[in-house]
């Protein structure tokens, strides 16, 4: 029998691909890497939109965080709100009004209507407020209301804008998560519970089952779905706990893996402080060391006689002696027949710490030589032909130092003055610029100790706590503008007695945008003014190299008895008889800032007075200026700084070089930093390399998060 004949042509090549396609079993961890165009309910816009927002993949969205909750858990009518019960409601804005309240501060007032009832929501001196409503706006208002007048009011409720067919979920903590102009908080919920739904399961679990019962944390495909969409306040808590100590983990292991490598990898040329070598750099020094310096000196020699690099940084306060312990390590150095160098923050310190050195020196065979951008480039090239030559022992300069050219013959020590002024980069910039040196760092602005553990967390830290005998009292005064006039008399009375005087202000020329006092306007009203009888000088940033050096000179001198400048004295400058401080506009300036700028009329042995000028008219009720009229312990500052600022604004923009944390906060997570120190000790303790294969999801993403940040390599 002859087989039937068919008249159906196979598929196309294209055809059958396409098919085979379609069928193919996508594997998890594809999910994970789809583009976010091609997620549900995105598409090529709103694709471009999310990338704004560092979203290129599905996993990349599983792991945006809220950065907070919509508190739904007790959502009411207004007609069922109760007097200072937190509540939240939905209503329909009905009308906004902008008013002058009875003590002449704005009043904005949005009436929002829910039903056939209203409430009122209240803000005070924000009338920016204002343009953030608009007649039939539909909102979710949460906060404790109060009955006034037979009407609900809330005062200053948290605000939620909803569109019309979003309807909030009754008993929900709702995510808000981080937005870019044309999307919404319901597009990015509805796109991260797709996800959630069809991704989840790719993800790896770093984290053994024995570990997570041991530190208590939840697993990561319970924590991700309650992070994103809490079933309760306590579920959102332990999700919270498991991702914060991930992270801060991960940070703490690659911050251990830094130091085992440069212990293990990086060789160092010995530089032991013998008994003749002591006496001898001793011998330079007209006074005793301080017990806080004494004990600075041995850990740093410890650490120079060992053959592997030094990396410590030695904190102190202002005026406690931390260029007595560098200096003590440079001639170290050099008495080994080594180079050393030491860097600067400003050319203005760094041509002070040249100036001191040299008159230290003096009496010495050791070498110096400035290396600054001031330098023309017939002293430039001069200067670099002596280095590479090995005809300097000691360089001093700023970043020109890093800025290319520069070759050591035998450089062995290293010394940064200023470490927060340095990001990470810089710092390994440094160590190329010769073979492996030891390396020392110092701040006189303390460290707070959960910074420390972090963001310093691969440098040992010596500390001084202890000033120098002789060094008199500190006064700060932060005077109402009625008493000022007294206080110039104050200062005047100084100058003729033979004292000088610094007078800061925070701009070098009036700005648009910054309602402050220009340096050039302050010393033309002082000149012709206040102290019209007095010699004064003008110091700022942008003035040319000789004219910083001849300003600085003739207050070293004596010849201007009082130096109006910005804030580029902030760091070092040494003129011990200069004991009078000035600082306009003080509430523009950190808290660090400020008991640095007023460390320079702390220098000598007579006392110091420094008066801070504020342009608000709350000054008295600042918290900031009143930690720094209460105390002159630069370690208590430091903490209360960061109480006030948080790390990201002490440390600037990624200053220290690092990724941005992601859901971790120093200041509020500090019990789970010193949790995630001891638990990486531990973990490195039992497997340095983090080689295992219990460890290598673990260690992936130390490498994959630190590895360039901290020249960790082998990132794959």
């Amino acid at each position: 029998m002859m087989p039937t004949k068919t008249t159906e042509s196979a598929p196309s090549t294209s055809a059958a691909d396409q098919l085979a396609e379609e069928q193919r079993v996508v594997s998890p961890a594809e999910r994970l890497a789809t583009p976010v165009q091609y997620l549900k309910g995105v598409g090529p816009e709103r694709a471009a939109l999310l990338e704004r927002l560092g979203l290129r993949t599905a996993r990349d969205v599983l792991f945006l965080f809220p950065r907070d909750y919509q508190d739904l858990t007790d959502f009411r009518s207004i007609a069922a709100l109760e007097e200072g019960t937190l509540a939240s409601i939905r209503g329909v804005v009905e009308e906004v009004d902008l008013r002058a309240g009875e003590t002449g501060r704005s009043v904005i007032g949005v009436l929002v209507r829910d039903g056939g009832q209203y409430l009122r929501a209240l803000w005070f001196n924000q009338p920016y407020m204002r343009d953030k409503f608009r007649a039939g706006q539909h909102v979710v208002l949460s906060g404790k209301p109060t009955m006034k007048a037979f009407r609900w009011e809330m005062v200053h409720p948290r605000v939620q804008w909803i569109d019309a067919d979003d309807e909030p979920p009754a008993g929900k903590l709702l995510p808000i998560y981080p937005l870019t102009e044309g999307l919404k908080q319901p597009q990015v919920r509805r796109i991260t519970q797709a996800v959630l739904d069809t991704c989840i399961e790719g993800l790896d679990e770093v984290f053994p089952a024995e570990y997570r019962q041991q530190h208590d944390l939840l697993p990561l495909t319970e924590a991700l779905p309650e992070i994103h969409f809490p079933a309760s306040h306590e579920r959102l808590q332990r999700a919270r706990r498991r991702f914060i100590y991930q992270e801060l983990l991960v940070l703490q292991l690659a911050l251990a893996l830094r130091r085992h490598r440069q212990t293990v990898e990086s060789k160092a040329t010995p530089l032991e402080a013998t008994a003749k070598i002591d006496a001898r750099v001793r011998r330079l020094f007209s006074f005793d060391f301080t017990g806080a310096q004494e004990q600075a000196i041995r850990e740093v020699a410890a650490d120079l006689a060992r053959p592997v690099p030094m990396n410590r940084l030695l904190q102190g306060d202002v005026g406690s002696g931390k260029t007595v312990v560098a200096v003590y390590a440079l001639l170290v150095a050099v008495a080994h027949g080594h180079q050393a160098a030491i860097m600067a923050p400003t050319e203005v310190l760094a041509r002070q710490h040249f100036r001191t050195l040299g008159a230290l020196l003096a009496q010495s065979h050791v070498r110096t030589a400035l290396l600054t951008g001031g330098l023309s480039a017939k002293e430039r090239q001069q200067t670099l032909d002596a280095i590479a030559r090995g005809e300097i022992d000691v360089v001093i300069g700023t970043q020109a130092i890093i800025s290319g050219g520069v070759q050591f013959s035998r450089l062995a020590l290293v010394v940064i003055d200023e470490q927060h002024k340095f990001g990470v980069r810089q710092r390994a910039t440094l160590k190329q610029a010769g073979a492996d040196p030891h390396y020392l760092v110092m701040t006189a602005t303390p460290i707070p100790r959960t910074i420390a553990m972090t963001v310093y967390g691969d440098l040992d830290v010596s500390t001084l706590q202890e000033s120098p005998p002789g060094r008199q009292h500190l006064y700060t005064y932060l005077p109402p503008e009625k008493d000022r006039l007294r206080w110039w008399d104050f200062v005047r009375k100084k100058l003729r007695e033979g004292r000088q005087a610094y007078v800061i202000v925070p701009l070098v020329e009036e700005s648009e945008n910054w309602d402050a006092a220009s340096l050039n306007a302050t010393y033309e009203s002082l000149a012709n003014g206040e102290l019209e009888a007095f010699r004064l000088g003008l110091l700022h940033g942008r003035l040319p190299p000789a004219e910083k050096d001849a300003a600085m000179d003739a207050f070293y001198r004596g010849q201007t008895q009082v130096l109006v400048s910005t804030s580029v004295v902030e760091v070092g400058v040494d003129v011990p008889n200069a004991t009078v401080m000035t600082i306009f506009g003080a509430d523009r300036f950190g808290l660090a800032q400020l008991h640095q700028l007023r460390g320079r009329v702390h220098r000598g042995s007579y006392p110091g007075y420094c008066c801070l000028f504020a342009d608000g008219h709350d000054a008295a009720e600042n918290e900031r200026l009143q930690a720094i009229v209460a105390t002159t312990n630069g370690f208590e500052l430091a903490e209360k700084d960061f109480e006030l600022r948080g790390p990201g604004e002490l440390l600037g923009t990624r200053q220290h070089g690092l990724p941005p944390l992601r859901i971790a906060d120093l200041r509020r997570d500090s019990p789970i930093v010193m949790e995630a120190r001891a638990d990486a000790k531990q973990l490195m303790a039992a497997d340095p390399e983090l080689h295992t294969a219990e460890h290598a999801l673990l260690r992936r993403q130390v490498l994959v998060r630190y590895g360039k940040a901290l020249d960790l390599g082998d990132v794959g």
